[in-house]
């Protein structure tokens, strides 16, 4: 019998969860020339009930409260830390090492979402940043051109058309969907061979190391644009939610255009297409959202 259980006691799982409450969609995004892109992100929250699509919201605020109580205490302090004392390049190689043992998950999801030549690109790009770049610390496919994907299951059933459901923001995990926690948490941990055999073989302590280094890697690299966002909005937890929404959107379509009613396309980089178009519910004042 394949072993699996959720590890929520696992202390690593902790920082990971946190990570993705925090929306790993607010990458370093790139605007225009001379303007940060947290200027660029004033978000307010005031769409219909029926575009948020959250009948739990009472409910998601209180987790949400109780998530945001976690990572300030835990997760914020060590991301800075981690910023702080170690260098960049440092830093990218954690990250892109991370990245490159995930590649099985992204491959399987590839081929079950009928995209066989993205998978293959993805192998290639894992034999070549495996052996050229060093097992992984450095993305020498990317610098030559070719850029890789992160594919899940939620992805793969929004593919094929099943709807998100109701948006939910579970305790720790933090932001999510019917969907999106099926395809993470009972189907995802089956294409990947590392956590298989460190979750067979009772390797728990590789297994904290693991998911505490992601975590943090993947935490520190939103950290302040997170922090700017939150000074910003006028409901964070509405402008993560919407972010959020957005973000798998954009995800099931490979970033492609998508027509959003009352909240705007935002793509991996959170910024809209027409820089002067402001946010959900955002105004502008002197030219600048507000």
């Amino acid at each position: 019998m394949i072993k699996f259980e959720f590890r929520l006691a696992s202390t690593g799982l902790l920082f990971l969860a946190i990570v993705m409450f925090s929306i790993p969609a607010v990458v370093q995004a790139s605007g225009p020339a001379g303007q940060a892109p947290a200027q660029q992100l004033i978000l307010l929250a005031d769409a219909d009930e029926d575009d948020v699509n959250d009948p739990l919201e009472p409910l998601n605020r209180l987790i949400f409260g109780f998530n945001e109580f976690i990572q300030s205490l835990l997760l914020r302090p060590v991301a800075e830390l981690y910023n702080e004392n170690l260098p960049a390049a440092f830093r990218s190689g954690v990250s892109n090492f991370l990245d490159n043992i995930a590649t099985p998950v992204t491959v399987a999801n590839q081929l079950l979402q009928g995209d066989p030549e993205g998978a293959v690109v993805s192998v290639a790009r894992f034999m070549v940043n495996s052996t050229a770049g060093i097992a992984g610390l450095a993305d020498v496919a990317a610098e030559a051109g070719t850029e890789g994907h992160d594919e899940d299951f939620g992805q793969t059933m929004g593919v094929w058309g099943i709807g998100e459901g109701f948006y939910l923001v579970l305790p720790i995990f933090g932001p999510s969907n019917p969907r999106d926690a099926v395809g993470k948490f009972l189907v995802d941990p089956y294409f990947d061979p590392i956590g298989q055999w460190v979750s067979n073989a009772d390797e728990t302590e590789l297994d904290w190391t693991l998911q505490a280094v992601d975590g943090i890697s993947e935490y520190a690299g939103v950290v302040d644009d997170l922090a700017q966002i939150k000074k910003t909005s006028v409901d964070y937890y509405a402008a993560i939610r919407s972010l959020y929404r957005q973000k798998r959107k954009s995800e099931i379509n490979n970033g492609e255009q998508l027509e959003l009613p009352a909240i705007p396309d935002l793509g991996y980089d959170m910024v809209p297409e027409d820089f002067n178009q402001p946010l959900a519910g955002t105004t502008e004042v002197g030219g600048a959202a507000k």
